[in-house]
């Protein structure tokens, strides 16, 4: 980087001089650069954020677990028990992401390694990028698989219960993993590349700096199917919507029939959580991403670099709080927890419609009277 002129080449003395002193200058200012640029980038209030963040998702992570696995046990021969196993992993799989993906990040900033880098790779840069494709499309593919599961046992409960069963279930997880991590290793075979994101301490596929071909197809590739995954979970839930408010309008056969509905409209209830809770926490990362690496494929980045990391970042965070709300959609979308709710809200609204007829009984009675005695008057 720096070149010193030999006392024997060409060239005035004065002009040697100032290329000294500007070479002199240059190592100097350097070392300060860095340190601003690395106090700028990573505030120190960043790891107990981060920190703080970890704990909560993994506190709600198993209260959830612990909450799925007793209305598991309740319900293991029954049509709700599919649900709940996808729900099980569901959270289960959100859990382990938010501990490695936590741990991963906690131990850049602990180590200090948290310049803005983006064309370096390293072990642990590949680990952490396939950890982040990984653990971002399995909620997704879960999702997209219990909407569907719920559409066909909601429109086809007989269908449902000849093709859907406990083995298939497990099979369907096993597929759902295999087709996230084999999404994930694509890089080792060549296709993308897992580099460093502002401000360095997550890894992510290479969208901003240098972008290629094979970078682009892969960016594409995992919005493709993320989005892919939104969209059939929205369809699958709004036919799903559509036929229990159909059956609702009709009159129930038995009490059978009621409490299968009863349960049906629970997990569409929580599926909509789920479906939303995703939507907004992933569509900015998945959408940045894609414009950021067609720009940078294209080569009209380089003027809003700045603004594209910033939005990058911004997503990254929105998408691992997915990991933290998804947990409560089973805490608070149960049925006795929306029992609860709506118990209260009645009685509060019935309080206040007491009060409001009492209000009004008062303001009559005191107009009578005033009649009444002007009349007297």
């Amino acid at each position: 980087m720096l070149t010193m002129q030999h006392p024997n080449s060409s060239g005035s003395p004065a002009t040697s001089t100032s290329s000294f002193l500007a070479n002199f200058t240059t190592i100097l200012q350097e070392p300060e650069v860095e340190a601003v640029v690395r106090n700028r980038t990573l505030p120190q209030s960043r790891p107990i954020v981060a920190g703080l963040s970890m704990t909560l998702g993994i506190l709600f992570n198993v209260v959830a677990l612990i909450i799925l696995a007793k209305a598991y046990n309740r319900f293991r021969r029954r049509s709700k028990a599919t649900f709940l196993l996808f729900a099980s992993s569901l959270v289960a799989t959100d859990l382990a992401g938010h501990v490695i993906n936590g741990a991963l990040v906690m131990r850049r900033y602990s180590d200090g390694t948290t310049t803005d880098i983006t064309n370096d790779t390293d072990a642990s840069c590949l680990f952490l990028g396939g950890c982040m494709v990984f653990f971002g499309l399995c909620p997704l593919f879960m999702g997209c698989a219990m909407a569907a599961e719920r559409c066909l046992g909601v429109t086809k409960p007989l269908l449902h219960a000849q093709l859907v069963t406990t083995a298939r279930t497990k099979i369907a997880l096993s597929l759902i993993w295999l087709v996230a991590l084999c999404v994930a290793l694509l890089p080792l075979f060549n296709l993308g590349t897992y580099t460093y994101q502002y401000p360095g301490t997550w890894c992510f596929i290479r969208v901003s700096e240098g972008t290629e071909a094979q970078d682009l197809a892969f960016v594409i590739l995992f919005s493709g199917l993320a989005l892919s995954s939104l969209a059939s979970a929205f369809v699958c839930n709004t036919i799903s919507g559509i036929a229990l408010v159909r059956a609702k309008l009709k009159k129930p056969t038995c009490s059978k029939s009621h409490s299968t509905r009863s349960n049906d409209t629970e997990m569409v209830v929580q599926l909509v959580g789920i479906m939303v809770t995703s939507c907004i926490c992933w569509s900015p990362l998945l959408v940045f991403g894609l414009m950021s690496a067609l720009r940078s494929y294209s080569g009209s980045l380089d003027s809003d670099r700045a603004t594209y990391r910033r939005l990058m970042i911004t997503g990254v965070r929105m998408a691992a709080c997915n990991q933290i709300l998804d947990p409560w959609v089973y805490i608070l979308l149960r049925r006795a927890i929306l029992r609860r709710i709506y118990q209260i809200t009645k009685r509060q609204a019935s309080l206040k419609g007491s009060i409001f007829r009492s209000a009004r009984w008062e303001a009559s009675s005191f107009h009578i009277t005033e009649k009444n005695v002007s009349n007297k008057l």
